[in-house]
């Protein structure tokens, strides 16, 4: 789990409006948001239950059908 410690921008009635990140969390927030959609389309993928084919078959595929 990452740890973030929380900063806040407030309006002038202190109504919290938006969050401040250090570089750090920022990018470990943005890799941990690819690496979940990265297994959210797996599990998509195999629920679907689409053969599968290897993958230099599928890049001939779509150099083949590409124009």
């Amino acid at each position: 789990m990452l740890a973030l410690k929380e900063r806040y921008v407030t309006d002038e009635g202190g109504h919290r409006m938006g969050v401040l990140l250090d570089m750090k969390s920022y990018r470990k927030i943005l890799e941990e948001i690819e690496e979940l959609e990265s297994i959210r389309a797996y599990d998509s993928a195999k629920a679907s239950g689409d053969v599968s084919i290897p993958f230099e078959q599928a890049v001939s595929e779509i150099d083949r059908n590409r124009w």
